[in-house]
């Protein structure tokens, strides 16, 4: 059965669409004018913005509804800007272009009345594994906020989202939620209930294992085959801006493309702080709390970063088919690969790390990783293996040219040519973007048409 409500181009029928003009990064980023390169409408109040929450010592924090931990530190402005040599040093990539709102009352998609979704992060985002018509990207997002009128804000852990738009140039559509009683519900926009078909689900609950758990968060996601995992974090404590403490990390798994998830017990990773009953803390997993994945030549890569936002990134790899065994992983210990020893692993890509995403690009040839920095820049390494060594950081958003708080920059795995497109959330919106960057076999001479004042993108 189809949804009585269709996409017309990029228009949903007897809706109308505003589009959003994209604009480069510009001078701004260099001089620190603080020149916004989003020429959006004018942004609604934050979700919940005037709901105080608190934190984990149980103090009030007035933050746009979300714990002060999760906020980042250049929520309020810059705390320092890119050296003018990383802004126009030889690019891989130019400054990256807005293309649209991927969520929130600004989205094209509108999530507040389609998924209930007014204010959400993150947005992971992976393909389903899946060919021909029921070939998707999957979208996992971390706490998300429906109708701050009602109580609990209609607050979820988590929530998650499909598309199949392949034209990203004019944003991501993500058509309408479907129900069991749709025949191809398991395809439709968001994971909903009968009884509430424009409400987007919760995905992954608590498992209940930690005396303290404040919420439960994605922070990778993949397929193998067509069974979908998504790696994700228990947080124990916020703390100040950028930083909080885990009680684990684990793996969720998916055999119906995202509808219904269930956690495999044996792939938990105790943090050293987290106090579980049942679970031995193992030496350095705390490494490896949150998470980024990639596939290549039947591995996945798993490149892991301690919680908050203050660490580096180690990587481990493991065949495909023993994902869920821990037992199994091998750790880059800076000459070789070291079997079942997470202690091993050695920094791959120095801190600060936050958040990041790491995908093989065709186009170059090289592995990219994106994450922001302790500037609160969007930043691009490059790797021809996921052990490195990486090239060195490039900054593609920055905090001056962006300001509200950039994080969790995540790669859409279908980019093509020397387009690469990503999501990014805003914590002064308290959603996520969608944004492009072009990509460049040979990054120019220095000080020719280099750095933020190339423009980039057609």
């Amino acid at each position: 059965m189809l949804s009585s409500t269709v996409f017309i181009g990029r228009q949903r029928e007897g809706v109308r669409v505003q589009k959003i003009k994209a604009v480069p990064l510009g001078l701004a980023s260099v001089l620190g004018a603080g020149m916004l390169a989003i020429t959006a409408p004018t942004a609604l109040a934050a979700p919940c913005a005037s709901i105080s929450t608190s934190d984990a010592n149980g103090t009030s924090a007035h933050v746009e509804g979300a714990p002060l931990g999760r906020m980042p530190e250049t929520a309020h402005g810059p705390v320092d800007l890119e050296p003018p040599h990383a802004l126009f040093s030889p690019r891989a990539a130019s400054p990256a272009k807005f293309v649209e709102w991927l969520t929130g009352p600004n989205s094209n998609n509108q999530t507040p009345t389609r998924f209930g979704m007014s204010g959400t992060d993150l947005g992971i985002i992976w393909d389903n594994g899946k060919t021909d018509d029921e070939q998707q990207v999957l979208i996992a997002y971390g706490d998300t906020f429906g109708d701050c009128s009602l109580p609990g804000n209609e607050w979820r852990f988590n929530a998650l989202m499909r598309s199949a738009d392949t034209d990203l140039s004019d944003g991501m559509a993500v058509p309408d939620p479907l129900t069991e009683e749709d025949d191809d519900y398991l395809f439709g926009g968001s994971p909903v209930t009968i009884d509430r078909p424009d409400f987007s689900k919760q995905i992954i609950d608590k498992l209940g294992l930690a005396p303290t758990e404040f919420t439960v968060i994605p922070t990778a996601g993949i397929a193998v085959g067509t069974t979908q995992y998504i790696n994700f974090m228990s947080v124990k404590e916020w703390g100040p801006p950028g930083q909080w403490t885990t009680n684990f990390s684990a793996i969720a798994v998916s055999d119906d493309n995202g509808e219904n998830w269930d956690v495999d017990f044996d792939t938990i990773r105790a943090d050293e702080t987290g106090n579980l009953d049942d679970y031995d803390y193992v030496a350095g997993n705390n490494n490896f709390q949150m998470a980024a994945y990639v596939k290549r030549d039947g591995y996945v890569y798993t490149f892991g970063t301690p919680s908050g936002r203050q660490g580096a990134a180690r990587v481990a790899r493991v065949n495909e088919t023993d994902i869920l065994d821990l037992a199994e992983y091998e750790y880059w210990n800076g000459s070789g690969w070291t079997q079942g020893d997470p202690s091993a692993a050695v920094n791959v890509i120095p801190a600060r790390v936050s958040e990041m995403s790491v995908q093989w690009n065709e186009f170059l040839g090289k592995y990219i990783a994106l994450y922001t920095n302790s500037l609160g820049s969007v930043v691009l390494r490059l790797a021809d293996q996921p052990q490195g060594p990486w090239s060195d950081a490039e900054p593609i958003m920055t905090a001056t040219a962006f300001p509200g708080g950039l994080y969790a920059p995540y790669i859409h795995p279908w980019s093509e040519g020397s387009d690469l497109y990503f999501t990014v959330s805003r914590w002064s919106h308290y959603n996520v973007m969608l944004m492009r960057t072009t990509l460049d076999h040979t990054p120019p001479t220095p000080g020719v048409g280099s750095g933020s004042m190339g423009g980039g993108g057609s």
